[in-house]
């Protein structure tokens, strides 16, 4: 399995509510929160409303720092990955580990 540029993706939203940040036994900083996306697709020829909430993970001090500025209502670019929620977990929910991370109406 090789890492890949088609692996990443880019979502826009607003942030629900404040991240949550706790720190790994390691001493890494993660943070969460939540994103609510609303765009429009073309599919099949038909615009298609598209809507989600998709739970966004922060590991590592690089992000921190735009991390500390968001709030409840915050506009943000998120790239990164997918994973699920829990690699112990037979559950396969999905967040986005973030690798960039821009806020919009800064």
């Amino acid at each position: 399995m090789q890492d890949s540029p088609a692996n990443t993706l880019v979502i826009e939203g607003q942030v629900m509510r404040s991240p949550e940040t706790r720190c790994s036994p390691a001493g890494i900083p993660i943070s969460r929160f939540v994103l609510d996306h609303q765009s429009r697709c073309d599919e099949a020829g038909a615009v298609r409303e598209v809507r989600l909430r998709l739970g966004v993970v922060v590991a590592g001090r690089q992000l921190q720092p735009a991390v500390s500025r968001l709030v409840a209502g915050s506009w943000v670019r998120v790239e990164g990955f997918l994973a699920r929620t829990g690699f112990r977990s037979a559950d396969h929910r999905l967040v986005l580990h973030a690798q960039s991370m821009e806020i919009l109406n800064d």
